[in-house]
């Protein structure tokens, strides 16, 4: 009786075309391809984090540091100095435009958000009474823009002029948020909707009950949309409000930071005490005109990709 070796697996390396690793279903690319990318975003990283380590660093450096260097600092070698940001919280210019920007941005986005979500709400009840002439409204208005001057005579006509409520009230509904709103109440399940009716549910606690806890994806991206919008409102304060005293911080910012106007010590509210330099104050006011959004960001950004692909796509 004949007997059958066992057959041993083959160490030697395949013959033939060598195939090529797949990622995510592209080729994965080769070394020099590689390396090239790399360096480019490195490149382009560094672009974007130094300004960004100067800036900070600058704020914290110490006076002498600061007028060693003639400017910006890149690191601060002599310890960490605060006497900028003392000076901008003294309660001066800077204090009183860091809050207008928060009143601004808080109560702007709360009634935008509330505009908005009901807005996109009664946009999506296929059948109301005036569903179809009001969105074609709302589309009228996103296609064409008023223009500068008649929107400053609403304005004026209103007795708007020189008051925050001139900052928040002419941008307080975005078309472009409303049909992504309305774009995810949409495509919310019918079934839900219909045995909430049929329980007797009025379309007020449907939207309440309903409508909201499963939108808040897109709720919070674009409430970071108005927030963003609110908190960076500087053409709308410069147009209307004449009143330096309402001035929101990114006005502040163009007249103390771009312009280079000079800060003095009744400006900032510290009296004849001495002030540390002007490019030490100008980069802490840049400081906390960027970090609120900086620290808001990471707690949307988890509802952002979510939120805006799905009002992009049944948009």
């Amino acid at each position: 009786m004949t007997t059958l070796a066992p057959v041993k697996p083959s160490t030697a390396p395949p013959t033939g075309p060598r195939r090529q690793a797949v990622i995510d279903g592209m080729p994965r690319p080769g070394m020099p391809e590689r390396i090239v990318k790399g360096i480019f975003l490195t490149v382009i990283s560094a672009l974007v984090v130094v300004p960004f380590v100067a800036v900070i660093s600058t704020s914290l450096a110490t006076p002498e540091e600061v007028n060693r260097a003639g400017g910006f600092v890149l690191f601060p070698k002599h310890g960490i100095d605060l006497s900028a940001y003392r000076s901008i919280f003294a309660g001066g210019t800077v204090t009183q435009a860091l809050l207008v920007s928060g009143f601004v941005t808080v109560v702007g986005t709360t009634i935008s958000l509330v505009l908005t979500c009901t807005l996109g709400w009664a946009l999506s009840r296929r059948g109301t009474l005036g569903n179809k002439p009001l969105l074609m409204l709302v589309l009228v208005s996103l296609l064409f823009n008023p223009g500068l001057i008649p929107t400053y005579l609403v304005v004026q006509q209103f007795g708007l002029l020189d008051s925050l409520w001139s900052v928040i009230v002419p941008t307080c509904v975005s078309a472009f948020n409303v049909i992504v709103v309305r774009s995810f109440f949409t495509g919310l399940p019918a079934e839900i909707l219909d045995a909430a009716r049929v329980d007797g549910a009025s379309e007020w606690k449907m939207f309440r009950h309903i409508g909201l806890p499963l939108s808040k994806a897109v709720v919070a991206v674009v409430g970071l949309f108005y927030g963003v919008g609110y908190w960076n409102s500087f053409f709308s304060a410069l147009l209307y409000l004449n009143d330096s005293a309402k001035w929101p911080l990114q006005l502040v910012l163009r007249t103390y930071v771009v312009n280079g106007v000079e800060l003095g010590g009744q400006d900032l509210g510290i009296g004849s005490e001495s002030l540390p330099p002007q490019t030490t104050i100008q980069m802490a006011i840049l400081m906390i005109s960027v970090v609120p959004i900086l620290c808001v960001y990471p707690f949307i950004q988890r509802h952002f990709a979510k939120g805006v692909l799905t009002g992009a796509v049944k948009g």
